[in-house]
């Protein structure tokens, strides 16, 4: 698909916002990068630091935290000719929503939450691509995060969370997905890939932004 002259919305976290990258206009986040590599007329960032898909049920210590994504997609400019959304890693890293099932369709739960916003999406904006972007590998990905979810029976490794957006997209013919879990190379876990791309183990350098806008950019000019 040819992009050039289009707008493109990007909905997500920390990573979207700019964090170890930075702010505003920052051309080496990874949606800047997609908007000078493909020529578009305009982007729309809506990314907010520690937010995820699913609703908190108890208030979090960072009230800005619980914007949560499905609350967020109503924000949306309509006039964006495709959306990319790309979360999932503070539900697994600090959220309390249930993992839940396939067949949950509300915010409560993150696989809900996923339902939730490929329904909403699919719906206003008919016909226009929707773009998921997994989890990627984050330091300690492998074990349940138990900081936050001690004693929690729904609490899983990451893994679990990244397949779910797979298994929920297969059902919509427009939602496309981008596995960066698997398909970045980067693994924060290696001490020298975490030096190279992610230094805190999460947000990743300009360096890390270049991979994933490259194959960001794979994705969107094969639709």
């Amino acid at each position: 698909m040819d992009f050039k002259g289009k707008k493109i919305a990007f909905l997500g976290d920390s990573i979207t916002e700019g964090v170890g990258v930075g702010h505003g206009d920052c051309a080496e986040r990874y949606d800047k990068r997609i908007e000078a590599s493909l020529g578009l007329a305009k982007t729309f960032n809506y990314g907010i630091s520690g937010t995820r898909f699913a609703h908190q049920s108890k208030p979090s210590s960072t009230p800005r935290h619980d914007l949560c994504f499905c609350g967020r997609v109503y924000d949306i400019d309509r006039s964006a000719d495709a959306v990319v959304v790309y979360g999932g890693t503070n539900d697994y890293g600090h959220g309390d929503a249930p993992f839940g099932t396939r067949e949950d369709a509300t915010p409560a739960t993150y696989m809900g939450a996923v339902r939730f916003l490929m329904n909403f999406l699919t719906t206003e904006f008919a016909g226009k691509p929707i773009v998921f972007l997994t989890p990627a590998r984050r330091n300690g990905d492998e074990g349940v995060y138990t900081l936050h979810q001690a004693g929690n029976p729904n609490a899983r490794p990451l893994l679990p969370y990244v397949d779910a957006i797979h298994e929920i997209a297969a059902e919509y013919e427009n939602v496309h997905v981008l596995d960066l879990y698997r398909k970045m190379g980067v693994n924060p876990n290696l001490a020298e890939h975490r030096d190279t791309y992610a230094p805190d183990g999460l947000h990743f350098n300009a360096a890390g932004h270049a991979i994933i806008a490259r194959l960001l950019a794979d994705l969107l000019v094969a639709l």
